[in-house]
C-alpha cells in the first residue's frame, strides 16, 4: 500500500487526506444518526402519559432533560403551552430548525469529498501523461517498460480518487435519506404533541 502511494506522486497525499477525512465523518454520522437516539421509543409514550395525569412540568421537565433531538423539538412546544397554537407552532418549527441543521453537520463536506477526490485523481494522471510525454520527447519510445510504468503511475491517482468517491456519494445519499425520514418521524411527533397541549386530542 505504501509503494503505491509512493508511486502515485505528491497527488496523493491530498487523497489519502481526503480518504481518512471521509472514513472520519462517515463513522461519526453513523454513530450520530441512529434512530434510538434520535427518536427515543419510549419518550413520547412517557410525555403523553405525563400529559394524561395533567402533569405538564413533569412533561417539561423530562423533555428538557433528556439529550435527544427529538426531546429538544417537543420541549419547545411544552414550553408554550399555554400559548395560542401559531406560537407552539412557530416555537417547535424554530427549533427543529436548529436540530435538522445540526443532524446534518458533516454532509456537506463529505459529498464535496465524494465531487473532488475523482478531480483530483484525473489531476494525478494527467500530471503522470505529461511526464510520460516529457520522457518519451526526451528519450523517444525504445523502451515500453519505461512507459507502461509511467502510465501506471498516472493512472493510479485515477483509481484511488474513484475508490473514495464511489464510497463517499453513496453514504452522502445514504445520510440524507434517513435523515428525510427523521426529519419527518419528528414532524409528526411534534404535531401530536400540539394537538395534545391544545385539547384537539384525547
Amino acid at each position: 500500500m505504501l509503494d503505491l502511494l509512493i508511486r502515485g506522486g505528491w497527488i496523493m497525499l491530498p487523497l489519502l487526506i481526503l480518504s481518512l477525512l471521509a472514513v472520519a465523518i462517515i463513522a461519526e454520522r453513523l454513530y450520530s444518526l441512529r434512530t434510538a437516539r434520535i427518536l427515543p421509543p419510549d419518550l413520547v409514550t412517557a410525555l403523553e402519559a405525563d400529559l394524561d395525569r395533567g402533569d405538564l412540568g413533569q412533561a417539561r421537565e423530562r423533555a428538557e432533560s433528556d439529550p435527544s433531538p427529538l426531546a429538544a423539538v417537543l420541549a419547545s412546544g411544552l414550553r408554550n403551552s399555554g400559548l395560542r397554537r401559531e406560537v407552539i407552532k412557530e416555537s417547535i418549527e424554530e427549533t427543529g430548525r436548529h436540530v435538522v441543521a445540526d443532524l446534518s453537520r458533516y454532509l456537506t463536506l463529505l459529498g464535496t469529498i465524494a465531487a473532488i477526490s475523482p478531480l483530483l485523481g484525473l489531476l494525478g494522471t494527467v500530471l503522470g501523461m505529461i511526464n510520460v510525454f516529457s520522457v518519451i520527447t526526451s528519450q523517444g519510445v525504445g523502451d515500453p517498460s519505461v512507459l507502461a510504468g509511467g502510465i501506471s503511475q498516472a493512472l493510479l491517482t485515477t483509481a484511488f480518487g474513484m475508490s473514495i468517491a464511489i464510497p463517499a456519494l453513496a453514504m452522502h445519499r445514504y445520510f440524507n435519506a434517513k435523515l428525510d425520514r427523521l426529519v419527518v418521524d419528528m414532524e409528526q411527533h411534534a404535531l401530536r404533541m400540539a394537538e395534545i397541549l391544545q385539547g384537539d386530542r384525547p
